[in-house]
């Protein structure tokens, strides 16, 4: 049977702090929208999976001005935005998209979506992937990663680098680019946990040093010894603070997401600012979806995809993690991003 209406949550209070799921206050309320008629060159989409990210974060914070933010801001009653979908094709009336296709789109936190049909991406499949790498490892993940490393850090063979939440969505791919694809001569990654370490030094990380684990800094600075030409970072706060004082002289950084911030519990900021002017670093902020307008974007998934054919690149279990979730519990999945828990790519599999 057809759907005519769909369960969406939007966002109903912006955050100032930790997301709240409960009581009055909630960041998010759950409401049910009725469906429009698709018409010409529309598909009526079920939702199976979509990408948990934490610029989303970013997009419903009330501190940060719309012209200071890269996308419109999510505005209090409107559904919550995602970076891309995993979905099924229920209807269509387009030519190029058959019923039962499996595509990507933009629909945010919903059941179904009525869309253009141009909006969609088709999901290419390849042999022993699931269509969700189409959203971790050849999706924004890997080319944030390999887009951060090369495109703004013009990082190359002859430097060592460091990757701190490497254990993450983009840090895990981008140990497996430094080192596999662009043979850096070093990579040094950076975790929460023991396990998560070793995970990343699976990927081809020479050694990755437990954050928060006894002397981060010491062990921190062992593995940096000699100074390292390349930081990638997608943390923030104190770790960045003290990888300024590991970047050697005209050192490169990808500051490519500051996640111990986003919540609202600054801690200390940045105390070694003068290591940036002494050391002529360059630090360089970016954002993915700059690369889309050039043709980048693609460019790169379609190398990301030769790195995997060609055993550089290895779709490992844990680097992704799928949390089956009921549509009621939608906003406690995403929170996950903030907890520690969990490997790689966080998504939500509709249940």
């Amino acid at each position: 049977m057809t759907p005519t209406n769909s369960r969406h949550w939007v966002l109903s209070n912006k955050p100032t702090g930790l997301p709240i799921l409960d009581g009055p206050d909630a960041t998010f309320q759950l409401e049910t929208k009725s469906l429009p008629p698709v018409e010409d060159d529309q598909v009526l989409l079920k939702v199976l999976y979509w990408s948990n990210d934490p610029a989303q974060r970013l997009w419903i914070d009330p501190n940060i001005s719309p012209d200071r933010l890269y996308v419109d801001p999510v505005e209090m009653g409107y559904t919550m935005r995602s970076y891309s979908c995993i979905c099924e094709v229920l209807q269509s009336q387009w030519t190029n998209i058959s019923v039962g296709s499996i595509v990507m789109a933009d629909v945010g936190w919903c059941e179904y979506a009525v869309v253009p049909a141009g909006d969609c991406i088709p999901v290419q499949p390849i042999a022993g992937l699931e269509p969700t790498h189409y959203i971790s490892l050849f999706g924004l993940a890997g080319v944030t990663a390999y887009y951060g490393l090369v495109d703004i850090a013009k990082t190359g063979a002859d430097d060592a680098v460091v990757i701190s939440g490497a254990a993450g969505a983009v840090g895990s791919n981008a140990v497996q680019v430094a080192k596999h694809v662009l043979d850096c001569k070093k990579v040094i990654g950076i975790a929460g946990t023991d396990a998560k370490c070793r995970w990343v030094e699976s990927l081809g990380a020479d050694i990755c040093v437990n954050y928060k684990g006894t002397d981060f800094q010491k062990h921190l600075g062992e593995a940096t010894n000699g100074f390292v030409e390349v930081f990638f970072d997608n943390v923030g706060e104190e770790v960045l603070d003290f990888m300024l004082t590991r970047v050697k002289k005209n050192g490169r950084i990808a500051a490519c997401g500051a996640i111990a911030s986003y919540n609202g519990t600054v801690t200390g900021g940045i105390k070694n600012w003068y290591q940036v002017i002494a050391m002529r670093l360059q630090i360089r902020g970016m954002v993915v979806t700059d690369a889309i307008p050039t043709g980048r974007f693609s460019a790169i998934v379609d190398l990301l995809k030769q790195g995997y054919r060609d055993g550089k690149i290895k779709a490992t279990e844990q680097g992704m993690t799928v949390v089956p979730t009921s549509f009621e519990d939608v906003p406690k999945t995403w929170m996950r991003l903030f907890d520690g828990r969990g490997s790689g790519k966080l998504l939500t599999q509709l249940v």
